[in-house]
Formats: structure tokens, sequence, C-alpha cells
């Protein structure tokens, strides 16, 4: 996106106070951020965020971890265990629109960064905060960690293959949709404030969003009072639709409603017969008898190469892909062509690559303005800025150890 059109971003001119750290609380800043918020993240002058010391080491400061969950941020130190950083961060507070933290529940109150304290000084402030479990909840003050949540939540019990025990997402998953949940509560908290003239305190939960997490899985158990069985790779309600093995590696075979199936077995696999199999006819009938059909399928399919059947896949209009490793999907030229790759120089450890944002408007995708930060790369920028602080007052703060 050109300069020029940076103006034009949905949250230009909203200002973000990021208290919060590891990866739930910075995932929601940097959805606002990349929807053009001026995102000011908060780290601690000698720890930074806790993710600086997490995956594979990028410069000094900088690692892997770190940096998929902060582009597009300003990064300040500050010491929230001191009298002047806390006046600081007060300070910020009242010039910013949102504050976004997950400090243990009461944490943030007891520093004087509490919803009621900075709404008192500003009004319209929409402040976010993220708990491991609902804060009118006994378990209130528990601290929350996504591998917990999904073993509580039954998210653990949704994953892997029949037999198989529990099996954590690939990805920390609570942790991530937390992030999102809360960045849409604050973008509806920021358009009633377009009305009421007013913010909201914004209250959000690791285990709430992990339970919302089991989806369709979680209406099932209720309906049946029981888990339902593990699929892995394949599909509760849809066969076949699943992984595939073909004669030379796998892919994703999407069989979504009869017509498919019927061409799925005349033009696809060559076995006519099954298009006319009573048992077969529905995906109701597939489904229970699924076993028989899925042996059959296996079979069949490992008679072509992966490139024959996604050719023919693909002819009959049936949904199909191969199946990549990261490193090849993120290299692919699909990922090139989507422009879900950034680019960039950093100072200190040379050519770098961030995942893009996901979102595009009006047929661009919106960009990555900053890549992340390194700690405290803004503090004097920002506290210039917004706090009308010289370099001397700067260097006094620097060399009390409060930034």
């Amino acid at each position: 996106m050109k300069q020029e059109n940076m103006a034009s971003l949905p949250l230009a001119g909203v200002r973000v106070l990021d208290l919060s750290r590891v990866l739930a609380g910075p995932m929601c800043a940097m959805a606002l951020a990349d929807l053009g918020a001026d995102v000011i993240k908060v780290e601690h002058p000698a720890r930074g965020d806790d993710t600086r010391d997490w995956g594979v080491r990028i410069g000094t400061r900088n690692t892997s971890y770190f940096n998929s969950a902060n582009r597009n941020k300003r990064s300040v130190t500050l010491d929230l265990q001191s009298e002047a950083g806390l006046a600081l961060a007060r300070q910020l507070a009242a010039q910013c629109d949102v504050v976004i933290q997950n400090f243990k529940v009461g944490g943030a109150e007891k520093l004087g960064l509490g919803y009621e304290q900075l709404s008192e000084i500003n009004p319209r402030l929409v402040y976010c905060s993220i708990s491991g479990y609902a804060r009118f909840t006994p378990e209130a003050e528990r601290p929350g960690y996504d591998l917990v949540v999904q073993g509580e939540s039954g998210v653990m019990a949704t994953n892997g293959e029949a037999g198989q025990g529990p099996l954590k997402f690939g990805v920390a998953a609570v942790d991530m949709f937390t992030g999102m949940y809360s960045a849409q509560a604050i973008l509806a908290a920021l358009f009633a404030r377009q009305s009421t003239g007013r913010g909201r305190h914004v209250q959000m939960a690791l285990y709430d969003c992990g339970v919302m997490i089991t989806s369709y899985y979680g209406m099932e158990a209720l309906l049946k009072a029981g888990d339902p069985p593990k699929f892995g790779n394949a599909h509760p309600s849809i066969v076949p639709y699943g992984v595939f093995e073909a004669a030379d590696g796998p892919l994703v075979i999407t069989v979504g409603n009869n017509g498919q199936f019927q061409r799925f077995c005349r033009e696809v696999i060559d076995c006519p017969e099954w298009a006319d199999d009573e048992r077969f006819a529905t995906n109701t009938a597939r489904s229970a008898h699924r076993d028989v059909l899925l042996a059959e399928v296996r079979e069949r399919l490992q008679r072509f190469t992966r490139a024959e059947l996604l050719q023919r896949l693909t002819a009959a209009q049936i949904p199909c892909g191969e199946v990549l490793g990261m490193l090849d999907a993120l290299q692919s030229e699909r990922t090139a062509q989507a422009g879900l790759l950034h680019r960039f120089e950093d100072s200190e450890a040379g050519a770098q690559a961030v995942l893009a944002p996901p979102y595009a408007l009006d047929g661009q995708r919106l960009p990555v303005r900053m890549p992340p930060p390194h700690m405290g790369q803004h503090t004097h920028e920002v506290f210039k800025e917004l706090l009308k602080l010289d370099d001397s007052a700067i260097a006094d703060l620097q060399s009390r150890g409060v930034i």
C-alpha cells in the first residue's frame, strides 16, 4: 500500500497502549496495528516481552516467536514497578483510545492501571483485560496458560486419531483465538463509543475462548451426552473427505456432496459401480459405511500419482490440494502471489521475513508498515511525541532505570 494511502487504513488515528505480553494480548494488539492503529508496546527495560527469549534468535533481542505477534508496533521500555514508570504509563493511557493488558486478575489495579482508575482520567478509553478464567468465577485469579486450557476446555479431546490420547494443537490455538476474539470486542466497543462518547471494559478469558473453539464438536457432545469420536484427518460427517495417500505422497480430497461422489467414482478413480451402490448413494449412507468405503478408496487412490489425482479431481470439479511441509507452503508460488510474506532488512540480523496481515481491503493487502521492533526502539520517539519530554528528561529516566 502506498504511503499516501496509509491514512485510509480503517483504524488510522486510533492509538493503542499494549501492556500485554506473550501471545493472546500481543496478537490482539497486532490485529489492531495491522488495521492501522498506532500500537505502543510497553516492555520491561531489562527483560522485555517474555517471548524475546522464545524460539529462534534474531539479532540480539528479537526471536521468531516475538516477531510472529508484534509487527506494526512501536516498542517502549518502562519499569512499571517504579512510581515514575507508572506515572508515565498513566500519561500514555490518557492519550490512547485502547489499553490492552493481561496481568493476573487484580494486578493492574494494584499498579493503578485498572479500568476504573484509567477511565477516570480518560472516560473514552476502551480497556481490554485478558485473563485465564472469567473474572466473575471462583477461578478468576488462576493464571492462564494455553496448554492448560486446551486440556480443560475439551479442545485436546477433539484432536488426533481414534484411540489416541489427548493431543494439543500444533500452535497455541487458545491464545490465538483469544487474541482475535478480543480484537473483535475492542472494535465493537470503539464503534459504540461513537454514539455514547464513553469507553467500555472488555473482559476476555482464555477458558471461555477455548470452549468456543470446540464449536460443532461441542454441540455434538451435548446432544449425545458423550465425547464425539476422533476422526484425525477425516471429517466427522462427510465421506470421503480428508487426507489420503497417493502412490507418491499425501493429498487432500473433499467429496462434499452426492454429485461430487458420482464424479469421483466415474471420472477420478474409475469405479463407476460404486456410484450405483445403495450403500454409498447419499452422504448419510456413506458415513454409515465409512469403514468399508474408505478402505476401498485408499486402495484405489494408491494406483495413481499425486499429480494424476490432482489433475483428475480438478477436472471433475472436486476440491483438492497437495499436502505441503510448512517451509514448502511458505515458499510456494501461491503464498508469493497472495503477498503473504513481507521481507525486510533488520539492522541487526540482516534479511528477514514476517507474515503479512491476512486482511485485504479494496483489492490491496494491508501493509506491514513497521517490522517487529527491537526492544525499546521507539522509547525516545514516543516520549518526545506524546509526553513532550526533552532529551535531558529522557536521559534522567534512563539513568534511574525507569526506561
